[in-house]
């Protein structure tokens, strides 16, 4: 007797893969449909809890680059995420491209 393959099927693979994109998409998304907020970043909810506890409080440390506008710190800061993925892509990709 032969021996018989297992063949998966194609199109219930990239179903799956459509209803992962699908539910990716409405966790980004509905959140910011229903939860009406303000958006702040940690640094400023951080820095009003501790002046609420402690209204004399003085920072002990001081920030080495101070960026000149709001936008250029989302550049920085969104410079930096591309850097990270980027690496992390090029870290899996060798690694799987050396166990094949």
């Amino acid at each position: 007797m032969a021996n018989k393959e297992v063949i998966t099927s194609q199109p219930k693979k990239k179903q799956g893969n459509w209803w992962l994109i699908l539910s990716v998409i409405l966790l980004t998304v509905l959140p910011l449909i229903f939860i009406k907020g303000d958006f702040q970043g940690a640094d400023g909810e951080a820095k009003e809890l501790i002046t609420e506890i402690q209204p004399n409080y003085k920072p002990w440390f001081e920030p080495l680059f101070e960026p000149a506008s709001g936008e250029i710190e989302s550049l920085l800061f969104a410079s930096q995420a591309a850097l990270g993925a980027g690496f992390i892509g090029y870290v899996i990709g060798f690694y799987k491209g050396r166990n094949n």
